[in-house]
């Protein structure tokens, strides 16, 4: 039999929130949730953004004021909802009025030439042929220049985009650990990967108490690696700044160091170890790793992710240098006004002119369908498959091809399969790329409407997240599985409220593009979508927790399942707990610096088997030829 990967939890952080217990997409949909769950959001916001913080169990203010929860959204509402979502660039990144620079001069020394006097030690090597040098006493020298000189000297720049999507103002990952210098991307890889942990109600050693250590993996990628000062940022600017590189620099800036870190600090796992990129899908592509590798029984316990922290002048520069982000002339073109609106600056599928970086960590929890009913795991959901197909030869690189049409026709495909074609056809949805660029609107909407066609689907629903996080890049699909999760628990299904219509060019015969958030019937199955540059597509069919019980209940039968249930009573228990806690701050970080280091020691070796200090269960070496036909 074929596992079922399962999703039993989910954490992370994006422009939105939290990831755990939905927090991000209620944050989104936040006018249509009940009161009682408006309230949670508003109180889980206000102390991930330090507005509150819990003492003995109660919300206080920065004056040590209680506060109640019921006061919360009065008091805090205004400032959550403009610290969250996509907003201009706030100066803990960089001052998108005023970014840095280096201006390049040259200049005329005239008549009389220019002079001064330096420590010998910083003159440069070697001298300008303009220079002439005197030696001075205490190793001192006079430099007399005459005729033309290039310097370059520090300026500032009016940045034509100027909006982002943050994580929330005032959440600092950085404060929650000893983080060590470590680059921004890492600092909130180490908050996901525990808050999607802790989110399934489980400690980590629970659950691989059960299972053998390489039964265990981790799929993780960033696609910049990690472009603050500390990683990437810092080796290329340092020495051209007059600082030194860093021992740092280097390694935490590598695109592998989500999973390096998820591995060596958080779950000390000694399995499986994964990292690809697949440029904006490349959640979906360390996604299909880890399914294909459940389904085929190689691991029975995954942790899957993705981030990037780049909103950084540089990597804005870049993207805005190839007219694909959204510009404040663009904008105010778009509006007929003076003034470019910066809540508003992602459209998906509407009149838009280019999309809008953002910054995200974002993690699930799998687990395979035999291993969550042994334990009784909470159901998110589940993942029948992820497909990845290229778009042939192409004239730009960047440009979009046939890929996705395979991508998503497999998927529909799959799903109808498994499903059936009533399903799909009434109870099915699309996550879409919408990365809001004039091209992306008519490619992508031409192939959801051509696949709606082929299977005979009518008034597709499709949502998109990037018009209120932003463009997060690596890991932008996760924020569509996140918000797929959050559409099969609240049956609400996001507009884009960003757009005042769908554009006239957009391919929306079938499709049911909605302008505002709207209640919707149980849904069996997300269909979560990604184009990448370079042709790097990708599809994922994702089940709602009550289709994964069913085919779990079909598959092992009704007396295991009432075993089941019995024990996620108990499980739930400890989620709740755990949101508790999260909503009042108290995050639980693991963070195991040398905590646990295995040496040489620690491994005992044998023909047939290995053990390792810490973990329960042996590790069982092969033992049979899988070739035995051919040799």
């Amino acid at each position: 039999m074929t596992a079922l990967p399962i999703i039993v939890g989910m954490g992370g952080v994006n422009a939105a929130g939290r990831t755990s217990f939905h927090q991000g997409f209620r944050r989104i949909v936040i006018d249509k949730l009940n009161a009682e769950a408006r309230q949670e959001t508003f109180v889980g916001l206000a102390t991930l953004m330090n507005l509150l913080t819990s003492q003995d169990g109660k919300l206080v203010d920065s004056e040590g004021q209680e506060v109640a929860q019921s006061e919360v959204e009065q008091r805090f509402g205004e400032i959550i909802l403009a610290g969250t979502l996509i907003r201009k660039i706030e100066h803990e990144h960089f001052d998108p009025d005023a970014t840095p620079w280096q201006q390049k001069m040259t200049i005329a020394t005239g008549d009389q030439g220019i002079s001064f006097e330096t420590r010998a030690r910083d003159l440069p090597n070697p001298l300008p042929r303009t220079w002439q040098i005197t030696e001075l006493a205490d190793k001192r020298v006079r430099v007399d220049i005459a005729g033309e000189f290039d310097v370059k000297h520090d300026s500032t720049r009016d940045n034509p985009i100027k909006a982002a999507g943050q994580f929330p103002t005032g959440f600092e990952p950085a404060k929650l650990y000893n983080s060590r210098y470590q680059p921004r991307g890492l600092q909130a890889t180490v908050f996901g990967a525990a808050d999607a942990i802790h989110s399934t109600g489980f400690r980590w050693q629970e659950i691989v108490d059960h299972i053998s250590p390489d039964e265990i993996g981790t799929y993780s990628a960033s696609v910049f690696g990690q472009t603050q000062a500390e990683g990437v940022g810092g080796m290329m600017q340092n020495r051209l700044k007059g600082d030194r590189v860093s021992t740092k620099n280097l390694a935490l800036g590598l695109n592998t160091m989500s999973t390096d870190f998820i591995n060596a600090y958080v779950t000390g796992s000694v399995g499986t170890t994964f990292t690809s990129t697949g440029a904006c899908a490349t959640f979906l592509y360390n996604l299909k790793a880890a399914v294909q590798d459940m389904q085929a029984g190689r691991i029975r316990l995954a942790i899957v992710g993705s981030n990037d922290c780049a909103i950084t002048p540089e990597v804005v520069e870049g993207f805005g240098n190839m007219s694909a982000l959204a510009n404040e002339e663009g904008l105010k073109k778009l509006d007929g006004s003076d003034v470019a609106d910066h809540r508003r600056t992602s459209r998906p599928f509407g009149d838009n002119c280019g999309f809008t970086i953002g910054e995200a960590a974002q993690f699930i929890v799998l687990m395979d369908d035999a291993l969550a009913l042994e334990l009784g795991a909470n159901v998110l959901g589940s993942v029948a498959d992820v497909y990845t197909n290229a778009d042939g030869i192409k004239k730009s690189i960047t440009a979009p091809g046939p890929g996705n049409y395979i991508t998503m026709a497999k998927s529909v495909a799959l799903a109808q399969a498994i499903i059936g074609a009533e399903a799909v056809q009434q109870r099915s949805f699309i996550l879409a790329h919408g990365s809001s660029t004039p091209q992306n609107r008519v490619t992508e909407s031409l192939i959801y409407d051509r696949v709606a066609k082929s299977f005979d689907i009518n008034n597709w629903p499709v949502a998109a997240p990037k018009a209120y996080v932003g463009h997060t890049i690596g890991p932008a699909s996760g924020d569509q599985v996140a918000m797929a999760l959050g559409v099969f628990a609240h049956n609400i299904m996001p507009g884009i409220t960003t757009i005042d219509k769908v554009a006239d060019d957009v391919h929306s015969e079938r499709l049911n593009i909605a302008t505002d958030h709207w209640h919707c019937q149980d849904m069996d199955v997300a269909f979560i979508n990604s184009k990448g540059f370079g042709g790097n597509n990708a599809t994922a069919t994702l089940f709602s927790p009550a289709v994964t019980l069913n085919m779990m209940a079909k598959r092992h039968g009704n007396e295991a399942m009432s075993d089941y249930r019995v024990k996620a009573d108990l499980v739930d228990q400890a989620r709740a707990s755990y949101q508790q806690q999260a909503d009042h701050g108290e995050f639980q970080i693991i963070y195991r610096f040398g905590d646990g280091t295995l040496l040489d020691d620690d491994v005992d070796l044998s023909a047939q088997s290995i053990s390792v200090t810490g973990f329960s269960n042996k590790i069982t070496l092969p033992n049979q030829n899988p070739f035995a036909d051919m040799v």
